[in-house]
């Protein structure tokens, strides 16, 4: 069983999508990030960035104690070794997928949540950071289109994290203010993941649990106002 700390943000998107396509067993406790859940101490102990998601493994492959983990990429590589599963198992296939992996974490992740910052929420209209995120949302895009016009179906060869990483980044596509269908091979890889079975119980989950996604004016505060102080 794997206790899931999540919402419903595209990070935590990701651990629902592994979750429900290894068909492995786990329960949710939902962490509402808009009332400032991710701050109680309980979720500190195994979140120390205060953000969800986060894990917590009550069987690991060692036969050990149970095992907390935070940060979605940790989160599926874990996963995946601990399965064997959504990983390629040889060097060149693993590296190709961890390539990939890590390039959304630190390109596609970042970048597109600065462009929904500065496009969506920023109480200011500031023209230079909505170009500047809007356009290196784009190139990102751009890069990933590249990979996939090989004709491979996934972004690694056989469906992997790579995919469930970037896949929920690239669903908000209209409000990043991107045009899928200019990235035609982009475009056919996000189609061919939206209809996995999995993906569509992932999604319809989260309905479930986040039934006001509209994010308030107090949420913004809390969301956005964070510091060194909020580090408790």
């Amino acid at each position: 069983m794997i206790d899931l700390y999540y919402w419903t943000t595209p990070n935590g998107h990701k651990i629902t999508m592994f979750l429900e396509e290894a068909n492995l067993p786990y329960e949710i406790f939902p962490i509402n990030i808009s009332k400032g859940e991710q701050f109680e101490p309980s979720f500190l102990a195994i979140a120390p960035n205060n953000r969800i998601p986060a894990i917590v493994d009550k069987n690991p492959i060692d036969g050990g104690d149970p095992i907390a983990i935070f940060e979605s990429g940790a989160i599926l590589l874990y996963l995946a070794d601990k399965l064997k599963k959504f990983i390629p198992q040889d060097l060149r296939g693993r590296n190709l997928a961890l390539e990939w992996l890590f390039w959304q974490m630190g390109g596609l992740g970042p970048m597109a949540g600065q462009n929904h910052h500065f496009v969506q929420y920023a109480p200011e209209k500031i023209q230079y950071a909505m170009d500047r995120y809007v356009k290196e949302t784009s190139r990102l895009y751009g890069v990933l289109n590249k990979q996939l016009s090989d004709g491979r179906e996934y972004i690694a060869g056989d469906y992997s994290i790579a995919d469930m990483a970037c896949y929920p980044w690239v669903v908000p596509h209209v409000r990043q203010q991107q045009h899928i269908k200019e990235f035609p091979f982009l475009h056919q890889w996000f189609e061919r993941i939206r209809y996995r079975p999995a993906t569509l119980k992932a999604y319809a989950l989260a309905d479930t649990i986040n039934t006001a996604p509209t994010v308030s004016e107090e949420a913004k505060k809390l969301l956005f106002g964070q510091d060194a102080k909020t580090v408790k």
